[in-house]
């Protein structure tokens, strides 16, 4: 056996011990970072051992070009592909040359490729439409529903100021068009009481439709006169969800908006 054919076969530094994948992914073949030329199953085990504080600290992400994996099964390094070039080996059931991906479970996750996106996303084709105003794929339920925000999924979230867009945690889109992750979204409703665990951390309009809880506040205002000297008192609020500014009258437990009817109002 020729040093060539031997070299091949034997993993060099960095190229874990030959498997199925790892926690994110099952495949066959790591990918080599073209960053620091080391080989892991895939961008998130890169960033798990790469990342952090220190000055030789990095990350790569979804739109990092990678140029060569090494087959788990001969250790071939190689340009990507489906399968390997030396032994055959196929490195995963799903495969998108565009964003050079391989999954095992990528059929049962429904994996497309979204064109616009620019990246593979989980779900479906035929369950998502791709928004251009809002630059990402959403599920087809919100698609006359939702308020457009330009670029709104091209943003970190507000909580945690990771990005959203190349998330692989479970993202949600708000009322008013605004994006969260969704644990930091439930996170940030234990954190804070009242009507302030209602808001949008970005822009205070009401996280979703709240009629019930406004006929709710309606029955308790009106149970829960104010002392005589307050109930002519006036004060000037202005509404977080219709941005509408008015006079109404003082009471402890809120002011509602007399042009959308809602209680989420600051003073003005």
């Amino acid at each position: 056996m020729s040093t060539k054919t031997t070299t091949s076969r034997v993993p060099f530094p960095g190229v874990p011990p030959a498997g199925q994948g790892c926690r994110h992914y099952r495949r066959r073949c790591c990918i080599v970072a073209p960053c620091c030329g080391e080989a892991f199953w895939c961008r998130h085990c890169h960033n798990e051992a790469k990342g952090g504080s220190g000055c030789s600290a990095h990350e790569i992400d979804r739109m990092t070009q990678i140029r060569e994996v090494v087959c788990q099964k001969c250790f071939k390094r190689q340009p990507p592909g489906r399968e390997c070039v030396d032994c055959g080996q196929v490195f995963g059931n799903y495969y998108c040359k565009e964003c050079n991906f391989w999954d095992d479970d990528g059929i049962q996750k429904q994996v497309f490729h979204c064109d616009k996106c620019g990246i593979c996303r989980v779900g479906g084709r035929e369950n998502y439409f791709h928004c251009d105003a809002c630059g990402s794929c959403y599920p087809n339920e919100i698609r006359n529903s939702h308020t457009c925000v330009e670029n709104a999924m091209h943003q970190n979230c507000p909580v945690c100021l990771q990005d959203l867009f190349q998330s692989t945690t479970q993202v949600t889109i708000l009322q008013c068009g605004h994006t969260i992750h969704q644990d930091c979204l439930r996170e940030l409703q234990m954190a804070f009481a009242g009507l302030q665990s209602l808001r949008c951390p970005i822009c205070s309009s009401s996280l979703y439709v709240y009629e019930e809880l406004w006929m709710e506040m309606d029955r308790q205002i009106a149970e829960t006169p104010m002392p005589a000297e307050y109930q002519h008192v006036q004060i000037g609020i202005i509404c977080n969800d219709c941005q509408q500014a008015s006079s109404v009258p003082f009471h402890v437990l809120g002011h509602k908006c007399p042009f959308c009817r809602s209680y989420n109002t600051r003073r003005a």
